[in-house]
């Protein structure tokens, strides 16, 4: 019986790890350094991911703005840190889809799906036929 609630916390964390809330770490595809970290939450039924923090490197605006986000959207001209670049994705089976993501370096909207796969974060983003795959590593 003392070992009941240890069981309970580890299969809690277990089931946890498969989830795709939490806070994430995007890489560059280029350099492999950090880029930011964006938080995912459920909100009614849907996946949302907000960026939390933005690594930044000498020279770079340390609070930068989406100055390419389309003028139409709500989010063009707006602070980056905070901005909610993932929107509503829905679960199917073991992958998140039918939302969409915002890259806020060049204002581009995408179509997208994610999954987890070796403990990371899969993140497709589509545009027509073609796609672009990256993997985000979850912050501990």
């Amino acid at each position: 019986m003392k070992f009941l609630p240890f069981v309970f916390i580890i299969i809690s964390i277990a089931g946890n790890c498969q989830s795709i809330t939490g806070r994430w770490t995007t890489i560059d595809d280029d350099s492999g350094e950090e880029k930011s970290i964006v938080e995912i939450a459920e909100r009614g039924g849907k996946f949302y991911g907000k960026v939390v923090k933005i690594f930044v490197k000498p020279g770079d605006d340390p609070d930068p703005v989406c100055k390419d986000c389309p003028a139409d959207d709500t989010r063009h001209n707006k602070k980056i840190i905070g901005m909610e670049i993932i929107r509503d994705l829905k679960k199917s089976g073991d992958e998140y889809a039918d939302g969409d993501i915002l890259d806020p370096e060049i204002g581009k909207v995408y179509r997208c799906k994610l999954w987890i796969e070796g403990g990371n974060l899969k993140v497709r983003g589509y545009w027509g036929p073609f796609f672009r795959t990256q993997t985000w590593k979850r912050v501990l």
